[in-house]
């Protein structure tokens, strides 16, 4: 294809370069897939071990990933010195919450060295403590230490930080490091040995979004940092701005990735209902919610009575201070906050406080009367302030939107309330959703690569950190597996011969990747990247959303299929944002086909995964206690399973690795 340096897109003129056809080398000892969080800390982690490190990043690594633009809650970190859990009863605790469905190898990783990378952030110039003295003697301050802490305030293992430049940070460090960052790279397959599925990961290709020009990526060790799907089962770009709670541009790319290449992955059955996921939702920290960023704020009705909080026993807690203790008989907290419309699933025994579960109904009887609203005024002047300057202001998802432009526009929380979407339509905030209104993995722990403790998947040399990894979330896990993975996959690269890509994989590549180009041409136009995604959430709303049985799953699986077969010749792109929206929606079919696959592999239903199998009802029956795991197998799909518990003992497999 030869090189043009503009193209007509409608009334409008192309303004970079066309380089289709055209091949950029890039040869290291590890590189990382995905500049997010844990892309970044990855590259820190393999250039501090010594190792040549390139990074190539789909969007732009200032601020790219679900935690690009801050963040305000340093989770789970119980090796900080305050921390009154320790990091194994802690990663226990997490998994037990999730019924056993939580990868225990990265949570355990989480919890035994969160701080030690926000040490590490501090040290990059990150602020970590409150050296101005903003809090001194508020309740949530240690004041040797002047580490501020959320949630729990007697556990102290989750943290509040001043993170909203942490990302600026961390790629001024790699620059430091001399990692070589390739922006706007959508990357899109696997290199293997001999090109054969199933065999060593040697590299990666990827195209790059303005130019168009093919990208080849030689590395002796591949870290995929790409986060999750979404998608899946809703999508619509007209009817709001964004239809998922995750950055639009994180859509499983990883995962079609690795299961194309041969990768081994589980618990891609879990789907839930998902208010994320509908269109009809609010911003989920900009409302003044009691969740999360803003736990424990006062909410009040129209008349301005207080809504009561309760402890994980259903007892009204009359003291304040109290919403930051265990209860009676309970040593920690693990979950902050909830509200009436949203009660946090898990085990009672670590369930947080949260409003008064039978507000809808007390509303219906007259008791509190709508709209409701969260009364900073009321609220200790510390709350206040850590809510509204420090939390609010340091997430990434509130930071511009909601504080600037509120604060803007004259909102005072000292003598302001802001209205609450809860139950202003009738309903909760986070509302009943329809069925069909699913999500992937925009909440939660869901399901992703299969790793062992070196976090590196079941092919050699493909390693995984961040929310790739199957039964992961948070913030603070992207950083510390994302700063661990570094290190064994530099180890790992250092061990290994430069090996010969194969040209007839990387030629095979190429014609999949630039076919969007000239599908146009005789179908009538060609189909719009929007028109397939929408097409696909029908398939998977219709066949694969609530309930389940083997007919509904192998139409599924018939109608992905046929759309792949069929319709995915006629998708169209006439520049290179085009052709990278295209790649992301043929990705989004080929993580559909994995989940159809994992969900008729798993027999039974199941509480703690959402999953409803109608054909066989019997919930969490013991047998099936267990993960299931699907792996491409040539023109076949492989089931397996795995023990609930596979990893071992968590501090000798953790520490033999440091």
């Amino acid at each position: 294809m030869s090189e043009t340096t503009e193209t007509a897109v409608g009334a409008e003129v192309w303004p970079y370069p066309i380089r289709y056809g055209q091949v950029k080398r890039h040869e290291s000892d590890v590189v990382v897939l995905g500049g997010g969080i844990a892309g970044v800390w990855a590259a820190i982690g393999a250039a501090r071990q010594g190792a040549k490190v390139v990074l190539a990043e789909k969007t732009v690594t200032a601020r790219s990933g679900a935690g690009g633009a801050g963040v305000d809650h340093w989770q789970w970190a119980a090796d900080n010195p305050c921390s009154r859990v320790g990091p194994e009863e802690l990663a226990q605790a997490l998994i037990d919450n999730q019924g056993g469905y939580r990868n225990g190898i990265s949570t355990y990783i989480q919890c035994a060295s969160a701080y030690q990378a926000l040490l590490e952030m501090e040290q990059m110039g990150g602020k970590v403590r409150d050296v101005d003295d903003e809090f001194k003697g508020a309740p949530f301050r240690d004041e040797a230490s002047k580490l501020l802490f959320a949630y729990d305030y007697d556990a102290r293992f989750v943290l509040r930080v001043w993170g909203s430049n942490y990302k600026l940070l961390l790629r001024k460090e790699c620059r430091r490091l001399g990692v070589k960052i390739i922006d706007r790279i959508s990357v899109t397959g696997l290199l293997t040995r001999d090109g054969r599925p199933g065999s060593q990961v040697i590299g990666a290709t990827g195209v790059n979004t303005r130019t168009g020009e093919f990208n080849l990526f030689k590395a002796r060790a591949v870290i995929m940092c790409m986060s999750r799907p979404q998608r899946n089962w809703t999508f619509s770009s007209e009817l709001r701005g964004i239809t998922t709670f995750r950055p639009p541009t994180n859509v499983g790319n990883g995962h079609a990735m690795a299961w194309r290449a041969g990768a081994e992955f589980t618990m891609m059955e879990k789907s839930m209902r998902s208010p994320f996921a509908s269109p009809y939702s609010y911003p989920s920290y900009g409302v003044g919610n009691a969740i999360n960023t803003w736990f424990a704020c006062n909410i009040v009705d129209a008349n301005g009575k207080e809504v009561p909080w309760v402890d994980c026993n259903g007892e009204v807690i009359s003291n304040f201070d109290d919403r930051y203790r265990p209860a009676e008989g309970q040593k920690f907290f693990i979950m902050g906050g909830g509200s009436s419309s949203h009660p946090h699933p898990g085990l009672k025994e670590y369930a947080g406080p949260k409003l008064i579960p039978d507000l809808a109904e007390r509303m219906q009887n007259g008791e509190f009367t709508p709209p409701f609203y969260a009364d900073l005024t009321s609220m200790p002047d510390h709350e206040r302030r850590v809510i509204w300057g420090l939390n609010v202001g340091e997430e990434g998802k509130t930071r511009v939107p909601v504080l600037q432009t509120y604060s803007q526009a004259g909102f005072d929380p000292e003598q302001d309330m802001l209205q609450t979407y809860d139950f202003l339509r009738g309903s909760g905030m986070r509302e009943p959703v329809s069925p069909q209104e699913r999500t992937f993995g925009e909440q939660g722990v869901c399901g992703g690569l299969v790793v062992d403790w070196d976090l590196m998947s079941t092919l050699p040399g493909l390693f995984g950190a961040g929310d790739l990894i199957y039964g992961s979330q948070d913030h603070s896990h992207a950083a510390a597996t994302g700063r661990y993975v570094g290190r064994r996959a530099a180890i790992f690269a250092d061990g290994q011969q430069d090996e010969h890509c194969d040209d007839g994989q990387i030629a095979d590549e190429m014609t999949r990747v630039y076919a969007p180009l000239g599908n146009g041409e005789g179908n009538g136009g060609g189909m719009d990247w929007k028109e397939l995604n929408a097409a696909l959430c029908r398939v998977m709303q219709n066949y694969c959303a609530e309930p389940k049985n083997a007919e509904l799953l192998d139409l599924a699986e018939m109608w992905l299929d046929d759309i792949a077969e069929t319709e995915v010749p006629k998708l169209v792109a006439d520049n290179p944002h085009k052709l990278m929206r295209a790649l992301d929606v043929l990705d989004i079919l080929t993580c559909d086909q994995m989940i159809v696959h994992a969900c008729k592999a798993r027999k039974a239903s199941s509480t703690h995964l959402h999953f409803n199998r109608l054909d066989y009802p019997e919930l969490d029956p013991p047998v099936w206690h267990k993960w299931i795991t699907i792996r491409r197998d040539g023109d076949q799909v492989a089931v397996g399973e795995m023990p609930i518990a596979p990893w071992g003992d968590f501090e000798s497999n953790y520490q033999s690795r440091l």
